[in-house]
């Protein structure tokens, strides 16, 4: 307990680090979700300190807007990724200055016809 101008305080009260601004990167998440009626595959691009906190996003994310359980969410894969090869509005506006140092956007693979 610390004492200050007649209030005791605690320690804890007071963050050591700033938890704004840390380090974020790119990850895309992959797996199946209940989307209705059916169960469907989803690749979704997020920014997030880890991996374990993207897998979270990610279920928040699916969960809102598809009134989905985490439970009912299965989550296959989740990889971190460069942010010049997503095209999700998120990504790019996260990382714009890494990607205009970087030379720009890289084009997505065209498809095979």
């Amino acid at each position: 307990m610390i004492e200050s101008s007649g209030l005791w305080l605690r320690a804890s009260a007071f963050k050591l680090h700033s938890q704004v601004g840390g380090y974020m990167q790119a990850f895309r998440v992959s797996g199946t979700a209940p989307f209705g009626s059916q169960r469907q595959k989803f690749d979704i691009d997020l920014v997030a300190d880890s991996a374990d906190d993207a897998e979270h996003r990610c279920y928040s994310i699916i969960g809102s807007r598809h009134k989905a359980n985490r439970r009912s969410i299965k989550i296959e894969s989740v990889s971190e990724i460069d942010p010049r090869t997503s095209t999700e509005p998120r990504i790019l506006d996260a990382f714009r200055d890494q990607i205009e140092a970087a030379g720009g956007k890289i084009a997505p693979k065209a498809e095979e016809e």
